[in-house]
């Protein structure tokens, strides 16, 4: 049996140095092919993953809209979910895979990933694959924080590691706990949404949780990066109004943010970052206890310089 191949599609608007960092993690890591859709007008991005021969990136500037038939949807969720879906036309017969992930959501298998995507059944048309979320730290190696799968354990857990601020969080995290999916290209009527599958009628038919894969995700590696991201996620990102609550009863990450910061301003902010973010000694042995801590170097320097060699220039 052919080992599979498997690629990934994102829609990205972030600095060049990012977007090449994203690129060559996963290139590292054996992607077969990246389809990246630079959501601005990074040529420097651009002109970089245009010469490597495993990258497959667009400008999404109106010429590509007006190619599609349709108005640049105003959302970024929306322009996602279509350049899912023209990347997804796109891959069949290029890779046997697909990802849908973010620039700051990095794969980490524990063996090679082919090799897990052989192993699933025909009839698994996704596999799930969990996420870790990054705590912040002074590196080189980079802590993060697992959750459990199953709810009550969950919620449990999140209680005592976080006894300040647990009950309105979801495993401790300020992200999406969900993961995302790997699925198979070639399925007519399958369409991609953000943690899920469909096909037909069927969400994630024949699912199967990858467990030596997890999803590592910088959502909040560093204060600097959260606050700058702050504003934005709450009035049109992750952590925007009609988003639901992370447990029954409690404030949607809105709601508790925008109450922090109503009652307590930039210094409440900081101290629920600190509290839920930061790799403190105390809070990684909390974790630790719990078995949610891991431990890795993504060493981005080095697997930039492997696969765009001069960038960024001197």
């Amino acid at each position: 049996m052919n080992t599979p191949t498997w690629g990934l599609v994102s829609t990205i608007k972030a600095p060049a140095l990012a977007v090449l960092d994203f690129a060559a993690h996963h290139l590292e890591l054996g992607a077969h092919r990246l389809f990246i859709y630079l959501d601005d007008d990074n040529r420097a991005a651009f002109d970089a993953l245009k010469a490597h021969p495993k990258c497959r990136p667009l400008l999404t500037d109106d010429a590509y809209w007006q190619k599609l038939g349709m108005k640049r949807r105003v959302k970024h969720q929306s322009r996602q979910f279509e350049n899912a879906r023209h990347a997804y036309g796109r891959a069949s017969g290029q890779v046997d895979w697909l990802a849908h992930i973010d620039v700051d959501e990095f794969l980490w298998p524990d063996r090679p990933l082919a090799d897990q995507l052989a192993a699933l059944p025909p009839d698994c048309m996704g596999a799930r694959i969990r996420p870790a979320e990054a705590l912040e730290g002074p590196g080189p190696i980079t802590h993060f924080k697992t959750c459990a799968p199953d709810r009550p354990t969950r919620d449990r857990q999140t209680a005592a590691i976080w006894p300040d601020y647990g009950a309105h969080l979801n495993g401790g995290f300020l992200s999406h706990v969900a993961g995302k999916m790997i699925y198979r290209t070639g399925i007519d009527g399958l369409k991609v949404q953000i943690h899920n599958i469909w096909v037909g009628e069927a969400m994630n038919p024949g699912e199967v949780l990858l467990d030596d894969t997890t999803l590592l995700h910088m959502h909040a590696e560093s204060w600097e990066a959260f606050r700058a991201a702050l504003d934005y996620r709450l009035e049109k990102g992750s952590y925007r109004a009609e988003l639901k609550p992370g447990q029954k009863g409690a404030l949607t990450m809105h709601q508790l943010l925008r109450s922090l910061r109503n009652e307590g301003g930039e210094k409440a902010i900081r101290r629920f970052y600190d509290s839920v973010c930061t790799a403190t000694p105390a809070l990684c042995d909390r974790l630790a206890a719990h078995g949610l801590l891991r431990r890795h170097d993504l060493a981005l320097d080095a697997k930039r310089a492997r696969h765009f060699p001069g960038f960024p220039p001197e």
